[in-house]
């Protein structure tokens, strides 16, 4: 189980090789789905860019069961504004007399960024996401949901408003990264004086299936850019309700910039 479980690790840690630099980016400040909160900013990678994004997830449950998750994540900057994804989820449920490792399904997603941010309008963001039940961990459910995303900024300070609603059937969830029925989040965050950090705070209600506990839950976080293509973001969410949620949960994550020449039109493929 440890042995397969490293090498889904490694194998994921091969899309962070880069095979072209990009043009000199403050990535830092792009605010990515749970890296390290679920609440995102209005803005998407740029275009003909590629993002991949590695993070680790261990999450305890109120029951006692821990669920460990590796999600390696591709994006690309397909069109202006606009950007493609997809995630392969990997799990290991840690539960009271045995333990389970798969695929928790797949996900597949695109934002659209139709207004940038301007004096009077905020940076405003349609996301589509998809999950699909493929894998011993990914439950029995297919999902759709639609995403609207606000960000308005000022000076170091941004903050940031998603609300999201997915479409599909109830049933058996997947151990990490499930679409919920509904969600509703608020984040803010700020950027250190002369330093490459973003520390971000939020709180955010989710609503997995029909019947269940609402959660309310808040997580801290930051976002450090070792190199100008080359982010680590780290954070630690907390239940605020004794009827569902984490009890505590902690994400620690690497994403990278590239760009691949060919696939740039007017740039060189050497």
């Amino acid at each position: 189980m440890r042995s397969t479980f490293c090498l889904t690790i490694l194998s994921a840690g091969a899309l962070l090789i880069p095979c072209a630099p990009l043009f000199a980016q403050i990535d830092y400040r792009n605010l990515d789905d749970d890296r390290p909160t679920r609440v995102e900013d209005a803005y998407p990678v740029e275009r003909y860019a590629f993002e991949a994004l590695l993070p680790y997830r261990v999450d305890r449950q109120v029951d006692g069961t821990t669920i460990h998750s590796v999600v390696p994540e591709l994006s690309y900057g397909l069109l202006r504004n606009t950007q493609f994804g997809l995630r392969l989820p990997v799990a290991v449920v840690d539960g009271p007399g045995s333990t389970r490792t798969g695929l928790s399904g797949i996900r597949v997603f695109g934002l659209y960024n139709f207004n940038t941010e301007s004096r009077s309008l905020p940076a405003l963001s349609l996301r589509l996401d998809g999950a699909f039940p493929v894998g011993s961990l990914a439950g029995d459910r297919a999902r759709v949901a639609i995403k609207a995303i606000a960000t308005r900024s000022w000076g170091k300070n941004r903050i940031h408003l998603n609300g999201a609603y997915g479409f599909g059937a109830d049933g058996a969830a997947a151990a990490a990264e499930g679409l919920p029925r509904w969600w509703l989040g608020a984040a803010i965050d700020r950027t250190l004086f002369r330093q490459s950090t973003l520390v971000v705070g939020e709180i955010y209600l989710l609503h997995s299936v029909r019947g269940a506990a609402t959660e309310v839950n808040a997580t801290v976080g930051a976002r450090y850019q070792w190199t100008p293509t080359t982010v680590f973001d780290l954070g630690v969410s907390r239940r605020l309700r004794a009827a569902a949620g984490p009890d505590i949960a902690v994400t620690v994550g690497i994403s990278h910039a590239f760009a691949i020449p060919g696939l740039m039109p007017g740039r060189s493929s050497r």
